[in-house]
């Protein structure tokens, strides 16, 4: 896990690159500021060392023959095996040497073969031409900017600001922000810079290589599912450092602990609203070292300020301050923690939202609007824009079913990577295993919520491995009691109306 930093634009200038870089410096520690360029190529690598942690996996990072070279911010789970499936001799133990001899060798296909989280920059500097490509998901952020004279690509928004340094924020994600506390289709808090899409990549324009196929399929049998997930939780159990995991006591982490077995498990909460006594009951039962932490309202507001200082962006869900200080204090433990994120999206954790489109025969963009939207004021053509991209679906639940596996879960994807690795430590996510995806958009929601059952087809296959408790406990999610929290005076009809505008104005202080 690291920070990239890549532009070909001419007129930015070696110290105004470096310094860019230097804003996401907490991405690597490991290996910082590392700098490079060639011909009006500058590209630069802060590296947190996961995977062979010798020097000579360090970014950026050359071919034998010096003629390709690779930046690259994420996790090839598979590496080992695509090593010896296509016979590949490495100088290193890293996976960065392996997607880069992969590329040489077979270009944009071998895409289609990694099983990670990624974002990577690899540059031909023969052909003087530029490669670019992010998971299909979107679980390893990376963001552009394009003018007239060329490209800055960067694993964070505060890099890109630093160079451009003219920018305004972007009046239509403020409002995406004001109704659904996250941004769409590419937008970012500024007009200039951008999103690049996830399942995408770039070479003189920008492709897709991968999509999720929502066509009806027939469920997987319990030992098939059970084996998606055990596999997705051993490859993301892989590492030269040790790995620790989130456990709430809710359903999704205990089953992602259950299986990977580390030593150290975390959670937090305030004094008055936690989780503590089913993350107990769970660490209990698997064995390990559990660490419940408080959160104070007081340290909140503080760790906001914090965060938007550091990021130059606001905090869209207010959890994202908890997994912020917990990633902070399991940072001197742990430098990568497994999470539950994503089984929400797969088997419709989300159950009132999911029941309510399996029940429509039309679309109602309305009534979706009063499920889904957190600002005070209906807002249908910032909800008609987010979800144009899935409004062609011909059913209300796989309208519904692909806007949360890809936009929605986008936007806590986002909140998760920055908490943590402003932290510098890696977080990794089973259930967002491609595989996983694949099987099962498309499955019916009776088979997800069989007799009624929020996840059943979960509670079934692992309900010999997970305490009765947390199998028959209700959903909570991550509590933040905002309306008691903020400060008095910050304007807003509702309590997240009030944290929208708090964010904003502390955006705004610093710029």
């Amino acid at each position: 896990m690291c920070g990239i930093l890549f532009t070909n634009i001419e007129r930015v200038s070696k110290q105004s690159f470096q310094n860019a870089l230097s804003k996401m410096i907490h991405r690597g520690p490991d290996a910082s500021l590392c700098y490079e360029s060639y011909n009006i190529y500058k590209y630069g690598h802060n590296r947190l060392s996961i995977v062979d942690l010798d020097a000579r996996s360090n970014q950026p990072f050359h071919s034998s023959d010096n003629r390709y070279v690779i930046i690259y911010n994420g996790e090839i789970y598979n590496y080992k095996e695509l090593a010896k499936e296509h016979q590949i001799r490495m100088r290193t133990n890293s996976d960065t040497e392996l997607l880069l001899e992969l590329y040489i060798r077979h270009g944009m296909k071998m895409l289609h073969w990694l099983n990670g989280m990624f974002s990577f920059v690899i540059i031909d500097t023969v052909k003087n031409e530029f490669f670019v490509a992010r998971d299909r998901l979107g679980v390893k952020p990376l963001y552009y900017y394009h003018d007239e004279q060329g490209y800055i690509f960067s694993s964070e928004i505060h890099p890109i600001l630093t160079i451009i340094q003219d920018y305004t924020l972007d009046p239509i994600a403020i409002r995406q922000y004001k109704c659904l506390r996250n941004f769409f289709n590419g937008r970012t808090t500024f007009n200039k810079v951008k999103e690049f899409p996830p399942g995408h990549y770039y070479y003189k324009q920008i492709n897709k290589y991968w999509e999720v196929d929502y066509s009806e399929k027939l469920p997987p049998t319990d030992d098939e599912l059970f084996y998606l997930i055990n596999s997705s939780v051993q490859y993301r159990n892989r590492a030269d450092v040790s790995i620790g995991s989130f456990l709430s006591g809710g359903l999704d982490s205990t089953i992602v602990t259950a299986l990977a077995k580390p030593e150290h498990t975390w959670t937090i909460g305030f004094e008055q609203s936690n989780e503590f006594e089913w993350s107990q009951i769970a660490a209990n039962q698997i064995g390990t070292s559990h660490h419940p932490l408080i959160m104070e309202a007081e340290q909140f507001l503080l760790l906001c300020s914090e965060i938007i200082q550091r990021k130059k962006d606001v905090i869209s869900v207010p959890n994202e301050v908890l997994l912020y200080q917990m990633t902070s204090v399991a940072s001197s433990t742990n430098k990568v923690i497994l999470s539950g994120e994503g089984a929400d999206e797969l088997f419709f954790g989300y159950d009132r939202i999911f029941r309510w489109a399996s029940e429509k025969r039309n679309w109602d963009v309305k009534q979706f609007s009063e499920l889904y939207s957190y600002g005070s004021e209906e807002d249908i053509e910032i909800i008609e824009d987010a979800l144009k991209p899935y409004s062609h679906y011909k059913t209300p639940l796989t309208i519904v079913s692909s806007f949360f596996q890809e936009a929605h879960l986008r936007g806590l994807l986002r909140r998760l990577d920055s908490a943590s690795m402003l932290n510098s430590v890696e977080v990794r996510s089973p259930f967002l295993d491609y595989r996983l995806v694949e099987r099962l958009a498309g499955v019916s929601i009776n088979y997800k919520m069989s007799e009624g059952i929020i996840k059943a087809p979960l509670k079934r296959v692992f309900r010999n491995m997970i305490h009765p408790e947390i199998i028959g406990r209700r959903k909570i999610g991550f509590p933040v009691p905002v309306s008691q929290i903020l400060p008095d005076g910050v304007e807003g009809r509702t309590p997240y109306e009030k944290w929208f505008n708090y964010n904003l104005t502390l955006l705004r202080g610093t710029l």
